[in-house]
């Protein structure tokens, strides 16, 4: 197949894919996971897929359905599907082993749930690898009332990576080298430009500083462009998926990060982006240039274009490749692509570590030695806690780690590599690679709720240290993997607060299910509802929540392979 007829070919599909399966209050709609030809490089493989599409068609409910929906299972192993960030009941979550046995070859299962809210969603598989290979789709709920906003044109835009490779044959190549992917690595090229840049001797000692620690600040994602070809609704970039409005309208773009492992950072070169909702909650307007949208977020927003065709770029953090489409009032309509940004660079400060704190004697050759760090910064009694954006002063609470761990006992472990000496507030900031570009980001600390809501002060707090180890390519919270650790216990009705502190060099998306909790980014009565937060390396940072809502739900970083390899719990409401 010639590259054109496979562009044309991959156009039908992703355009089926567009029609949306809308239920009426009260009714059924059907879907029908199974596998699809696909063809995205040039070489045959097999997606699966929902209804016959690539992605899954999007489902469109209102706010105060009562929805009944269908799920036939013609795979020859279980699958599922998750509702991810809805108000659900938990044996309706759809996590396999957790909330209801999965959906077994050739069976049907029913899900049945009210919808409670409105806004941009998604749904995925919960079973394996299945979501890389290609089982996701949108969710939009319509609110029963007004919304604070006006539009004549709306968009879903749903960003993903794929790869022609199995899944678990990526999985396999990251276990025997954790760089596997990174087509980024300093070389003799790199250190003679850094030379002339900062000096020769500036240049080494920063060489020698990530070489005893055995780390390269060029490690910004696990997976990239080597394997990925990056998709905006199904279409890789050559195939131009295209958007179009009429001029003089107000055009709503409902971005959504449905990727397996890849961070995206979207702009639409020549148009403002208002941002008006952020993980299907309603925020005050910001408007920016650019935002970062972590894997399985959401982001809504408005623009105003003029008569012409602008391009909608989505470029991967590590800047290995991107995602692209058009914005045009006409078919057939292309703007210019940007180029790629410059490839970014990790810092002292992703190490959770001032850089003129450090000194090579800090430093052994197996990584950190924790003898000489000064772990006063993890005493949660000596925490600076309006640093974590705590809102207003409240009463001290405990602190207790999930797992019952000492942060000073995790070094040392073989599943952590490092221990984050400082972490500290980065909520304002935007993150490796977009700080200091010249363009208007999005911060969460940017992120303002519409509506006030009075914040009641928690009960108690449970800490999470997000670790890993990148050589031997193990994730986990608090030095455990899912295996080792018992559920995390909290009492129904009870307000927790959960404290994140990333000791790792990566970016992880935290979501958990069942619940939408307030950012404490401190916004006073005005903190952002989210469903997943992408925690930035060597940040502290925490959120809230009710436990309202009894069951067994799942608490883990959306980075797919990461989530596989152990970085999972599970929170028991009861």
């Amino acid at each position: 197949m010639n590259r054109r007829r496979f562009v044309e070919g991959l156009a039908a599909t992703g355009l089926a894919a567009l029609a949306p399966a809308r239920a009426s209050a009260d009714t059924r709609v059907d879907l029908t996971v199974g596998t699809l030809p696909a063809n995205i490089t040039g070489r045959p493989r097999t997606a699966t897929v929902v209804n016959g599409s690539l992605p899954g068609p999007i489902l469109r409910f209102r706010e105060g359905d009562a929805v009944t929906i269908d799920v036939r299972n013609t795979l020859r192993e279980s699958t599922s599907i998750h509702w991810h960030g809805l108000y659900l009941p938990s044996a309706m979550d759809g996590v396999p082993g957790l909330s209801f046995p999965g959906i077994a070859p050739g069976e049907t299962f029913t899900y049945r749930f009210p919808i409670r809210q409105a806004g941009t969603y998604w749904y995925h598989s919960h079973s394996g690898t299945q979501e890389q290979a290609g089982l996701y789709g949108a969710l939009i709920l319509e609110p029963r009332g007004r919304e604070p906003y006006t539009y004549q044109r709306d968009h879903v835009v749903l960003l993903t990576d794929w790869s022609d490779e199995e899944p678990m044959t990526i999985v396999s190549n990251l276990k025997q080298q954790g760089d596997y992917y990174n087509r980024n690595r300093r070389t003799l090229g790199t250190f003679i430009e850094d030379t002339r840049r900062d000096g020769l001797g500036a240049a080494a000692d920063d060489r020698l500083m990530w070489g005893k620690m055995r780390m390269s600040p060029t490690d910004i994602a696990d997976v990239t462009g080597a394997t990925y070809t990056f998709l905006m609704n199904g279409q890789p970039p050559a195939a131009n998926w295209t958007a179009l409005f009429t001029p003089g309208e107000n055009v709503r773009l409902r971005f959504i990060n449905g990727s397996s492992m890849t961070t995206f950072d979207v702009r639409i070169p020549g148009l403002d982006l208002r941002v008006v909702q952020a993980d299907g909650s309603d925020v005050e307007p910001v408007t920016v240039e650019e935002f970062r949208i972590g894997v399985a977020e959401t982001y809504d927003v408005i623009v105003r274009p003029r008569p012409q065709a602008y391009t909608i770029f989505a470029q991967a953090q590590d800047r290995s490749g991107y995602a692209r489409g058009t914005l045009a009032f006409r078919s057939g309509m292309e703007a210019a692509v940007p180029p790629l940004d410059p490839p970014p660079l990790r810092t002292m400060a992703d190490m959770g570590m001032s850089h003129e704190g450090m000194s090579h004697e800090a430093m052994g050759h197996g990584g950190m030695d924790q003898s000489k760090m000064d772990h006063s910064a993890m005493d949660h009694s000596t925490m600076d806690h309006a640093a974590m954006g705590r809102s207003m002063p409240a009463r001290e609470i405990p602190v207790t780690n999930a797992d019952g761990v000492d942060p000073r006992q995790l070094a040392g472990k073989p599943s952590v590599d490092n221990v984050a000496m400082a972490p500290k507030d980065r909520l304002g900031e935007a993150g490796t690679g977009l700080d200091g570009n010249g363009r208007r980001v999005l911060t969460y600390r940017d992120l303002r709720a519409l509506a006030p809501r009075r914040f009641v002060p928690p009960e108690r707090a449970i800490e999470f240290h997000i670790t890993g180890n990148m050589e031997r390519w193990m994730w986990g919270f608090n030095g455990k993997k899912f295996s080792e650790a018992r559920a995390v216990r909290v009492r129904l009705g009870e307000r927790v607060r959960f404290v994140m502190i990333n000791d790792t060099m990566m970016e992880h998306p935290i979501h958990l299910h069942g619940y939408l909790f307030e950012v404490e980014n401190g916004q006073g009565d005005r903190l952002p509802l989210k469903h997943t937060v992408n925690v930035k390396p060597g940040e502290r940072m925490s959120f809230v929540f009710t436990a309202d809502a009894p069951g067994h739900w799942a608490f883990h970083c959306h980075l797919l392979y990461h989530m596989e390899m152990g970085m999972f719990r599970t929170v028991l409401v009861s």
